[in-house]
C-alpha cells in the first residue's frame, strides 16, 4: 500500500508575481481552500498517511495552515461557530501527519523528490504537484493511480493528451499503445520540441514512483535549465523496471498559469454547494449583455 506522498513546494511561483512575493503559491485560493489542501485530501482520499512538504525557507504559511490554530479554534468556540471549527479542525484528519523539509536550493523537481529520500525509505511513494488541480472522475486520480499500483506494483506516470506545439511544456511519453487508459512507456523526453516529441502525451503533476527512483536521482546530473530532472532520472529507470503511463479519469486545471487558475476558480465556484446558484446567476448577468452586444 502506498501511504507516503511528496510535495515538491518549494518554488518561488514566478508566474503569479506579485501576489507570490510573500505568498506561496500553493497557498493560493481555489474559492475557499488553497491549492496545497485540494492536494493533500486528494492524497488522503487515496489512503496517504503522510504528508512530506519539500520546503523553502519562504513556505512557513503552507506549514502553518496544516498545524493547529489553538487561538482561532477558542474563538470559533467562543462563538458557537461549530461549522467552520470542524472546517478548520478537518484540514488534517487524526492519524495523518506532516513532515518538512527544507531543499536549500532550488535545484529542480528531481533534486526536491531526492530530498524526500530519507523520509520515503525503501517504499514505493506518490510526488504530487499541487499546481495541477485534478478533479478525478470517479474518484480522486491518485486513487485511481494506486489502484493499477496496487496490480502491477511499478512506477505509474499520470499523463493527458496535449496539444501538439505544446509538448515543449511538459516530459514526454511514449508509449506501446497510446490508445490504452494504461500503457507501457518505452521512453520520456523533457519538454521536446514539437517536431522532436514522440507523441503528445504529457506527464502532469502525479506521479507513483518506486524507491528505485533515489539511486538514479543521486547520479542524475543537471539537465534541462540546470536543474535536476525528474525526468531524466525516469528514463534510466525506463532501463531496469517497467513503468507505465495512466490517463486519468477527470479534467486537470494547469493553476500554474494564470487562466487555468481562473478557469479552476469559476469552475469550483459552480460546483460550491453554497455559491453555485448566486455565482451562475452573476455569470448570466454579466455576461448576457456583452453577448447581445456583440450580435448587434
Amino acid at each position: 500500500m502506498i501511504s507516503k506522498a511528496v510535495f515538491p513546494v518549494a518554488g518561488l511561483g514566478t508566474r503569479f508575481l506579485p501576489a507570490t512575493k510573500a505568498n506561496p503559491k500553493e497557498m493560493l485560493p481555489i474559492v475557499d481552500k488553497p491549492l496545497i489542501q485540494y492536494a493533500a485530501e486528494e492524497a488522503i482520499a487515496a489512503g496517504i498517511k503522510q504528508l512530506i512538504f519539500v520546503t523553502s525557507s519562504s513556505k512557513r504559511a503552507i506549514e502553518d495552515h496544516f498545524d493547529k490554530n489553538y487561538e482561532l479554534e477558542s474563538e470559533l468556540e467562543k462563538r458557537n461557530k461549530n461549522e467552520l471549527l470542524t472546517i478548520v479542525r478537518e484540514i488534517l484528519p487524526e492519524g495523518v501527519s506532516c513532515v518538512y523539509i527544507r531543499q536549500a536550493e532550488a535545484l529542480g523537481l528531481g533534486h526536491a523528490v531526492l530530498c524526500a529520500k530519507d523520509v520515503v525509505g525503501k517504499e514505493s511513494f506518490a510526488v504530487i504537484l499541487a499546481d495541477d488541480l485534478i478533479d478525478g472522475q470517479p474518484v480522486g486520480c491518485l486513487e485511481q493511480m494506486i489502484a493499477r499500483y496496487e496490480k502491477y506494483r511499478c512506477s505509474i506516470l499520470g499523463v493527458e493528451t496535449v496539444q501538439p506545439e505544446d509538448t515543449d511544456q511538459y516530459g514526454i511519453v511514449k508509449t506501446d499503445d497510446s490508445n490504452q487508459q494504461l500503457s507501457n512507456v518505452g521512453a520520456i523526453i523533457e519538454k521536446p520540441k514539437p517536431a522532436d516529441a514522440p507523441s503528445n502525451l504529457g506527464v502532469v503533476g502525479r506521479y507513483i514512483l518506486t524507491p528505485t527512483i533515489f539511486d538514479l536521482l543521486e547520479n542524475t546530473g543537471r539537465g534541462a535549465g540546470g536543474e535536476i530532472q525528474l525526468t531524466d532520472a525516469i528514463a534510466q529507470l525506463l532501463v531496469v523496471e517497467d513503468v507505465k503511463a495512466f490517463k486519468f479519469g477527470g479534467k486537470r486545471y494547469d493553476c500554474g498559469s494564470k487562466m487555468g487558475y481562473l478557469e479552476a476558480t469559476v469552475e469550483y465556484a459552480l460546483k460550491h454547494p453554497h455559491l453555485k446558484d448566486d455565482f451562475l446567476n452573476y455569470l448570466h448577468s454579466y455576461c448576457l449583455p456583452t453577448i447581445n452586444a456583440s450580435k448587434k
